[in-house]
């Protein structure tokens, strides 16, 4: 059997992983985390964000890994990093970090032919109270959809819990991207959406293993992409935030591959 067909697929055309897939999940996604981990030292006021990719580049190459970006739809970087009202794929470059800057990097590995896939926030400098609000809640969203990962519930119940919470604290979520199936490959069923309503959408089942991402905006959802092709930005140039996890469904809730192992997946917890 082919690496890439194991398991069985659901009527929405969704991999059903076993129990012996979940240790390969468990160290593709730490090595990302760790990757996460290692790289705050190296945001900072000043830095360019085609410095902070180069280090993560050499990382994932220390680790003995393959970074899934590089060369993927021609993406040439082993990160995405995006700035302030960037709401993702914003491409690493010249440009430098200023004062109050928040931004989310976002890192794909490959390990033994898992991928590993998550990104957080990151502040160089001071804190601005308002981006550190948007931080919040759209870390808590993201808790907060991952709290219904268990069998029995449906991806319409994950997207309601983050879409729920963002808006009642009066921001809002971006509906442009979505979560993605993973494992043996980077992106396959299901879309995981991050709005709904609670008891549509496929039904989960222990075995399946996706990210949950929601992107948060101060101001309104929309979004445009830059004539690069790559980079989303606020169409209102508010600021937006995201926070990724990779996860599986187990038999009575969720098992999270991307924890951070040294605590540090919230900028200011």
């Amino acid at each position: 059997m082919k690496h890439e067909n194991r398991g069985r697929l659901t009527k929405d055309g969704i991999r059903i992983y076993d129990a012996s897939d979940f240790p390969g999940m468990h160290a593709a996604g730490r090595l990302a985390a760790q990757i996460l981990d290692d790289i705050a030292q190296h945001v900072f006021v000043g830095q360019t964000t085609e410095a902070i990719d180069t280090k993560i580049t050499e990382m994932v190459e220390a680790a003995g890994a393959t970074s899934a970006t590089i060369g993927y739809k021609g993406y040439q970087h082993a990160s995405c990093i995006s700035v302030n009202h960037v709401v993702c794929h914003g491409i690493p470059g010249a440009k430098t970090l200023k004062d109050g800057d928040i931004l989310n990097i976002d890192v794909t590995v490959i390990v033994d032919g898992w991928y590993g896939d998550t990104s957080r926030m990151y502040v160089a400098g001071k804190l601005p109270r308002k981006a550190e609000r948007l931080i919040e809640v759209t870390h808590d969203s993201l808790m907060k959809g991952i709290e219904m990962v268990k069998p029995g519930n449906t991806f319409g119940d994950i997207g309601h819990a983050i879409q729920s919470y963002v808006e009642s604290h009066r921001m809002s979520v971006v509906r442009d991207f979505c979560g993605h199936g993973l494992g043996r490959v980077f992106h396959a069923p299901p879309n995981v959406l991050h709005y709904g309503r609670p008891g549509t959408g496929a039904v989960l089942e222990e075995g399946m293993f996706f990210t949950i991402e929601p992107m948060v905006n101060l101001g309104r959802p929309e979004t445009k992409t830059l004539a690069d092709d790559w980079t989303a930005v606020t169409r209102d140039k508010s600021l937006s935030a995201q926070f990724e996890h990779s996860v599986g469904v187990t038999s009575d809730g969720v098992d999270i591959f991307t924890l951070s192992p040294g605590g540090m997946f919230h900028p200011t917890y």
